[in-house]
């Protein structure tokens, strides 16, 4: 279970990230969060897919590195081998929490940076330092802060995207059935993708409304991401292949 903190110079004032990626700080992910404000990045390098968030029922968009639970084809003991990383899993260890404030009589929420104190990434020995040695802020804690900022309004865009999608019923369902060169199979269910003949279909206004919101030219990146799942059967043969 997380043990969220919030950032103090107090209380972390010795405490460092690692910032290493391997499967021992989480990073064997088969999928995580992405927003249309990074598709232009994400799907250069992976799959694009939607599914719903349990706890919500609502679309969210995610990038794909596997085809199984704990399964990420882009990590091994090098790292991660992309140039492009998404957000939601470089912001780990840390989270945005939310404090109520009083300024003249008016309460308010305020957005705050937490950090999660169990997490196998924080470490008082090695790693990227929070504070400097005689106070104030890293330069990796104000990069991480704003990045924190990126990652909850696009969230918050992401949203109001898959919203837009699934209102004008763009979204289908998609088993992907996988046989690889050994013969074995795999088949991937409960992830949506985007219809390319309703996409096609849509009205002069709905493509102009698309436009507008600036969502047409992620739904096109999302949709030509799909040509990254060759890119991902190939090194899943290549992983199988070394196994065997």
């Amino acid at each position: 279970m997380a043990n969220h903190a919030l950032v103090s110079p107090v209380a972390h004032k010795d405490v460092k990230i690692i910032t290493d990626r391997s499967a021992k700080y989480g990073d064997n992910l088969w999928y995580a969060l992405t927003f249309p404000r990074e598709f232009r990045s994400v799907q250069a390098h992976y799959p694009i897919f939607f599914n719903k968030n349990p706890s919500t029922g609502k679309f969210i968009s995610v990038a794909l590195f596997g085809f199984k639970e704990h399964e990420n084809l882009f990590l091994d003991d090098n790292g991660w081998n992309a140039d492009y990383i998404p957000t939601s899993v470089l912001r780990s260890p840390f989270l945005i929490g939310k404090q109520k404030t009083t300024e003249n009589g008016v309460e308010e929420e305020q957005r705050m940076l937490t950090l999660d104190m169990d997490n196998p990434r924080v470490s008082n020995i090695e790693g990227e330092a929070l504070f400097l040695p005689f106070g104030g802020h890293s330069d990796f804690l104000d990069k991480t802060s704003s990045m924190m900022e990126a990652l909850h309004l696009g969230a918050i865009d992401g949203q109001a995207f898959t919203q837009k999608l699934e209102d004008l019923e763009l979204l289908e369902p998609c088993t992907l059935d996988i046989t690889l060169d050994n013969g074995l199979k795999n088949q991937m269910i409960g992830f949506y993708v985007i219809n390319e003949d309703k996409v096609d279909a849509l009205t002069i206004e709905q493509i102009q409304d698309l436009r507008e919101s600036k969502y047409l030219q992620a739904i096109y990146m999302a949709i030509a991401s799909q040509s990254n799942i060759r890119s991902l059967v190939t090194k899943k043969n290549a992983l199988v292949a070394a196994q065997d």
